[in-house]
């Protein structure tokens, strides 16, 4: 009884802490997506405020998708998300599943390499970057952007993937291999199922820098054609006048996909989360 009496304090101070940083979280979200569906008036007069029917106005949705090719722009920050997306789970799964099944010279120094890439921040080699594209010609290309983030994503996918494959039973294998499975079997059928939490983990943690990123789709992909939705935003900041209601309708969309990708995997990644706590 005096156990749980001394806990539910520190019970309550726990959630008080995490429903705090909720509210913070999610304030600027609900913020944009609120005042996306307000006149300009309705926006600078009671920001704060939902929208009323004095001030409720879908001006900056008809916008965005009569003005700007948000359509267009939407569809090549999908293609370079889920591209990116692809290849960082599959390379970095074979990876982690090398260093963690596999004893080998320079193994340990190979994880260690690729763990730098997580403290090294990628934009420090802009200018190469620009400089190996131009030579390659993939200026002005989803392809460009689909390779960059591969290589940004993978180092943390095999950090993560790597402790999870270690906690495979070795047994399950080993029985594979006397039934005669090739190692590319036991990979995909036997191991990858059961580190699907991780894998929905890792592409929560690697999907939203990606979607978000301005630097390098300015950089590498500032054309009309391969504009993602970040960059297309900017059509909407002007030098002398802004447009706020494209901007916020133009982010509210842009959230979706998130918001829709969380909701999804919420279960999966939950489970992730607190299973790599745990161990």
């Amino acid at each position: 009884m005096s156990t749980a009496t001394h806990s539910l304090p520190r019970t309550i101070g726990a959630h008080a802490v995490l429903l705090t940083y909720t509210v913070i979280a999610l304030f600027p979200v609900i913020i944009v997506i609120m005042n996306s569906f307000k006149s300009r008036a309705g926006i600078f007069g009671a920001p704060l405020t939902p929208p009323t029917p004095k001030t409720f106005d879908l001006i900056g949705y008809t916008t965005v998708i009569g003005q700007g090719d948000f359509i267009h722009y939407f569809q090549n920050s999908l293609v370079v998300t889920v591209a990116s997306l692809f290849f960082v789970l599959l390379f970095g799964a074979m990876a982690a599943f090398a260093l963690s099944e596999y004893r080998f010279r320079g193994n340990s120094l190979m994880g260690l390499y690729l763990a730098l890439g997580i403290m090294i921040p990628i934009r420090l080699g802009t200018v190469a970057i620009l400089q190996l594209m131009v030579a390659s010609g993939l200026v002005n290309t989803l392809t460009a952007l689909i390779l960059v983030y591969t290589a940004q994503g993978l180092p943390l996918a095999v950090f993560i993937l790597s402790e999870f494959m270690k906690q495979v039973s070795d047994d399950l294998k080993n029985a594979g291999r006397i039934d005669g499975l090739s190692e590319y079997t036991i990979f995909f059928r036997l191991v990858l199922p059961l580190v699907r939490p991780s894998m929905a983990t890792v592409a929560v943690f690697t999907m939203i820098p990606i979607w978000n990123d301005l630097w390098f789709p300015l950089i590498l992909a500032p054309s009309e054609e391969t504009k993602t939705v970040t960059l297309g935003a900017q059509l909407f900041l002007g030098q002398f006048v802004t447009n706020w209601n494209a901007i916020l309708a133009a982010l509210s969309l842009a959230i979706m996909p998130v918001l829709i990708l969380y909701v999804i995997f919420s279960r999966q990644l939950i489970r992730g989360i607190t299973s790599g706590a745990v161990k």
